[in-house]
């Protein structure tokens, strides 16, 4: 089959990678001027299935609440705030259900394992070598944070993610350049988890897709796509239209955009990320992998020379600009637990992201309900967790092949019944 993928982030790659191994004709068309450019270029790279959850859950809207009101809180609301903002809002309460919940958990965190073991099995297949490490420690600061914690232990176990609970001690020997001034009542290590350059990872796999056959065209704002044509594609500058067999759209917030003439109604909306990149000054006070501080929520990773601080979730603003209050947490958090271990005077890197979300939790992979259109978006924070397989159940779909993993609650009829 003749197709074309609109987005060259992590989901565009791994799929156009996954259907051009199939035998393929894909041809990847992307708005900016390199892949990765946009979600994927720098967040802060773990890969911790087990920790893969919708942030639509019962007791989640008193902890927003809460974080709102907090002046490190994870959560922000910026003004101003459109219309699709709110719409989130009043979908992702409704979705904050118990039984919504426990079904949309088990829909991404089968994903998300099953995405983790086709990363390795692409990996090993590819030989691609980039900044990667092995393990991830999510740090309790005190009592407060070891009793919150339990519930989230035992979804852990229900997921069957290997973990162990470990005190301070066993904390600071599996990660030796934590600060003995900030006070530490224990950590969860996940052995099996790891963090990786999601952006050099999605770069490698181009190079390889490419040498499949895949061709990939930058600078290039598709329009919408065409009720009378739905699986041909033409420059929004205007151009003429080119017929493919099928189209897969995979263009994170722009999705909404190329499907509304298909009357696919998308409530996505951005939920903007932050992170700090910085060059490390002494990598034996650096993480040796990624650390997680559970109170702020922000993952501190070793990206190869470079150390990456990232969290927060902030709803609105503008998605140009960082706002001041933005920042501050992760330079706090950074300085609590490694300080002096990057450099924050060489070229400090501050990045702000618009991550993808659907109130609900699960990403939408699969067939549009029009013929010749599919689907692969939604991903939200999740994006570099979820990827690869993602790509894999998308390109069995296509091929009309069973998927290896049960994915009830993936297509996007879970949405047309809200």
């Amino acid at each position: 089959m003749k197709i074309a993928i609109v987005g060259a982030g992590i989901i565009g790659v791994t799929t156009a990678w996954e259907l051009a191994c199939d035998g393929h004709e894909v041809d990847v068309f992307e708005r900016r001027q390199a892949a990765a450019e946009e979600s994927s270029f720098a967040n802060a790279g773990v890969v911790a299935p087990g920790y893969v959850t919708p942030w639509a859950a019962p007791g989640m809207r008193m902890k927003v609440l809460r974080s709102l009101l907090s002046a490190h809180g994870a959560v922000k609301l910026r003004w101003p705030l459109a219309g699709r903002d709110f719409a989130f809002m009043r979908a992702w309460q409704r979705a904050c259900r118990l039984e919504t919940y426990l079904a949309n958990r088990g829909r991404m965190q089968r994903l998300a394992f099953y995405s983790r073991l086709r990363l390795h099995g692409i990996v090993d297949a590819c030989e691609l070598v980039y900044e990667r490490s092995d393990g991830y420690l999510v740090l309790l600061r005190g009592a407060r944070e070891q009793k919150l914690v339990q519930p989230g232990l035992e979804l852990l176990r229900e997921a069957g993610a290997v973990f162990e609970l470990v005190d301070a001690d066993a904390a600071r020997a599996l990660e030796p350049g934590l600060s003995t001034q900030t006070p530490l009542a224990g950590a969860i290590h996940l052995p099996q988890d790891e963090v990786g350059n999601c952006r050099q990872f999605t770069m490698l796999l181009k190079r390889h897709a490419e040498s499949l056959g895949a061709q990939f065209y930058f600078g290039c704002d598709i329009a919408p796509l065409s009720r009378a044509q739905p699986r041909s594609l033409s420059l929004s500058a205007g151009s003429p239209a080119v017929a493919y067999d099928a189209i897969v759209v995979c263009a994170g917030l722009g999705s909404a955009h190329l499907l509304a003439p298909l009357g696919i109604d998308l409530p996505m909306a951005p939920v903007y990320g932050h992170s700090i990149s910085a060059p490390i000054r002494e990598p034996l006070n650096a993480p040796r992998s990624a650390v997680m501080d559970e109170r702020y929520k922000v993952a501190i990773s070793r990206q190869g020379q470079r150390l990456r601080v990232a969290g927060g979730a902030e709803l609105g603003g503008h998605a140009d600009r960082i706002h001041p209050a933005a920042l501050p947490t992760l330079y706090k958090v950074l300085s609590d637990w490694f300080p002096g271990s990057a450099n924050l005077s060489m070229g400090v890197q501050q990045w702000k992201g618009a991550r993808p979300m659907l109130p609900d939790g699960p990403p939408v992979v699969g067939a549009s309900g029009v013929p010749g259109v599919w689907l692969n978006l939604g991903h939200g924070s999740s994006g570099w967790a979820l990827s690869c397989g993602s790509a894999r159940v998308l390109a069995d779909q296509i091929a009309r092949r069973e998927p290896e993993i049960d994915i009830d609650g993936l297509g996007i009829e879970r949405l047309l019944r809200r």
